[in-house]
């Protein structure tokens, strides 16, 4: 019943800007942590932001300083301003929901291509 739909992923110029959005629907637990995750060829999925329902907010230290995660509680929304692009920031992006209630539920988005390049 969980769907997660993503967009905004493309090409991009180094020092470019992307937004990327998430959007969720189905019922989900209020008290939950969104996130981002990406993966490139050849490398082992990770953790990029996360922000929780109450506004707290964590980064990648590979990001941190030119990624911004934001949510909108009543919308079921996750974005992810991102700037200052570099190419080692090519990847699929996905978007991620988990309740913190136990038993803890996850759900995944299908994942955005971002492609870093000149």
């Amino acid at each position: 019943q969980v769907q997660l739909v993503e967009s905004g992923g493309g090409l991009v110029q180094p020092g470019g800007s992307l937004t990327l959005s998430c959007a969720a629907s189905g019922n989900i637990l209020s008290l939950n942590v969104m996130r981002w995750y990406r993966q490139a060829p050849g490398k082992q999925r990770e953790l990029v932001a996360a922000i929780t329902s109450g506004g707290r907010t964590n980064y990648a230290d590979s990001v941190k300083g030119r990624f911004t995660i934001s949510r909108d509680n009543a919308k079921n929304m996750v974005y992810m301003q991102m700037n200052s692009l570099k190419p080692e920031d090519t990847a699929v992006y996905y978007c991620n929901i988990e309740t913190i209630v136990v038993p803890t539920r996850s759900y995944w988005g299908q994942g955005t291509q971002v492609t870093v390049s000149s």
